[in-house]
């Protein structure tokens, strides 16, 4: 379906009898992908919906395509635009890149002074990120608040988060600082000539913390995930 059928838009009240859909496609999503994003009940997502603090992409006849909302953490110094879904049969459409403008451009309305923060397993996310001026940062610069990090037990990855102590897991943390950061063009220029790089080394990472969560569970061998750390500023988000 072309975009210009697809609404965008701030999710209401009226909108809660999607929340199932939408959990179901969260839980389906990620069994799918192998990796996990913490669970959510309709509940939560319906009072996301009441507060206005979320995001929904709906066709002109009222079917549901996609969704998104916020978080707030440490007191509202942090923001994240959490749960980003789209319907199957829209994907690759261009939908995800709307809702994540939209989300992005919402949390800025309600919390312009809050650092924007996501993590995520998937490249297309990262280059999303990228274009609105997102740049990867290492786990230790995110809210360190402890009601975050428990909304990752109900990942599958939980237990490998814990044997790197919280200091990184498969999925990669971007950051928007509105106090510091580039411009959206630079950080989309940088993201376009290294692409290539992050990809490999998001395969890389992936192996190298299965290797090293099965050694800590298996045996005695020393922990951590082997291999040396790549020294280019840009990729200095992975620490294997």
């Amino acid at each position: 379906m072309e975009n210009s059928a697809i609404i965008v838009r701030v999710a209401t009240p009226d909108d809660i009898h999607y929340s199932v859909t939408i959990t179901d496609e969260m839980e389906s999503s990620a069994k799918a992908r192998g990796t996990g994003i913490a669970k959510r009940s309709p509940e939560y997502i319906e009072q996301k919906m009441k507060e206005g603090k979320s995001v929904i992409a709906v066709t002109e006849e009222g079917a549901w395509v996609g969704f998104c909302y916020i978080e707030t953490w440490s007191h509202g110094e942090y923001v994240a635009n959490s749960g980003l879904i789209v319907s199957p049969e829209y994907r690759k459409s261009g939908v995800a890149k709307r809702i994540k403008e939209n989300i992005f451009a919402l949390s800025r309305k309600l919390y312009p002074n809050a650092k924007i923060f996501g993590l995520t397993t998937g490249l297309a996310v990262m280059k999303i990120n990228s274009d609105l001026g997102y740049e990867p940062v290492t786990y230790s610069e995110l809210t360190q608040d402890e009601a975050f990090w428990a909304g990752c037990k109900s990942c599958v990855n939980y237990d490998i988060l814990m044997s790197k102590e919280r200091k990184n897991c498969f999925c990669t943390a971007m950051l928007y600082d509105p106090k510091d950061h580039y411009q959206p063009e630079e950080t989309a220029e940088d993201f376009k000539q290294h692409s290539k790089g992050y990809e490999r080394l998001l395969r890389l990472k992936k192996s190298r913390f299965l290797k090293a969560f099965r050694k800590i569970t298996g045996s005695d061998s020393k922990s951590g995930g082997g291999g040396g750390q790549v020294k280019k500023r840009f990729f200095s988000f992975f620490h294997f």
